[in-house]
């Protein structure tokens, strides 16, 4: 079971039909010297919100605004007064959220060679990277490539099965040496080069950039960028926000935070695509992220 924080947002910003990750609360429920549940503006970050608005929530919500203890019954009946009342759009609009470290996030999600038993040494195939506006948390732009085996060219019928590449995706790409090349020139065409540009790797677990990224380049003899030694791992951060583990990794989160699941399990954008919406979620939520990984 999952422990929730003690305070508990208010989620009624956009309407029942909107996605979890636009319905981070501008409100957020307190309780008096009494033990009773009050509405109070969140003042976190940029976000303050003018007392006009402030006012017309709590003529909407008349008794509400003092009720019972329950405080997640008082959230929902409060959030159907708010949004029958046309505060979805109004007040979405001054939505914020507590500013991250990072100007961005770079979603990565490895595919490799696989099969039972494990063929070594593994290689990458699918290297693709979303790139995170950090105070948006929306997508800014995608690196996306296909990456050609060398050591065991001919991928398995587990590999395919697993990820969905077929072998027609990747003969005839670049091998890791060129793609390498080629993130490093996408990554100074975005700016993410410069020093007054904070950035950071995002990943589902220590494995793409512990091991995975490094062992290739060492069987290679390739070196390893810096600004890939440093990451943060998604399934660690959620369970400091949320307060327990994702076992099943993306399929945990999502589930936890009640999102769909994008795509296909085991496609590498897909699989990007998932965690960055997870990202979203969680610090519409108010987290802010941190390194996990260990300096080099």
């Amino acid at each position: 079971m999952c422990v929730y924080p003690q305070h508990w947002g208010f989620p009624a910003l956009t309407e029942p039909s909107a996605s979890p990750a636009a319905g981070l609360g501008i409100f957020e429920v307190r309780r008096d010297a009494s033990g009773c549940s009050m509405l109070a503006p969140l003042q976190t970050g940029a976000a303050r919100f003018s007392s006009y608005l402030l006012s017309r929530a709590r003529k909407v919500l008349g008794s509400h605004l003092f009720s019972p203890c329950g405080v997640p019954e008082f959230c929902s009946i409060s959030t159907r007064k708010l949004a029958a009342h046309g505060f979805g759009a109004s007040m979405a609009a001054m939505v914020s959220f507590p500013p991250q470290r990072y100007h961005y996030f770079l979603v990565l999600d490895f595919e490799a060679t696989c099969d039972k038993p494990q063929i070594h040494p593994q290689e990458i195939i699918e290297f693709p990277i979303l790139k995170l506006n950090g105070r948006t948390m929306e997508i800014e732009s995608t690196f996306h490539m296909y990456v050609q085996p060398v050591v065991h060219p001919q991928l398995t019928p587990f590999c395919t099965e697993l990820t969905g590449i077929i072998q027609a995706m990747v003969d005839g790409q670049p091998s890791l040496q060129q793609v390498l090349e080629r993130v490093d020139e996408w990554m100074a065409k975005e700016g993410l080069l410069d020093p007054n540009v904070k950035s950071i790797f995002v990943t589902c677990g220590d494995w793409d950039l512990k091991v995975m990224l490094p062992g290739q380049c060492q069987y290679l003899g390739l070196p390893v960028a810096d600004y890939f030694k440093q990451w943060i791992n998604l399934k660690k951060a959620y369970s400091f926000a949320m307060g327990c583990w994702p076992k099943n990794g993306l399929l945990d989160m999502n589930k936890g935070l009640s999102l769909q699941h994008i795509g296909r399990p085991h496609s590498g954008i897909d699989d990007c695509k998932n965690i960055a919406n997870i990202m979203k979620t969680l610090a519409y939520r108010g987290f802010i992220f941190k390194q996990t990984s260990k300096p080099f």
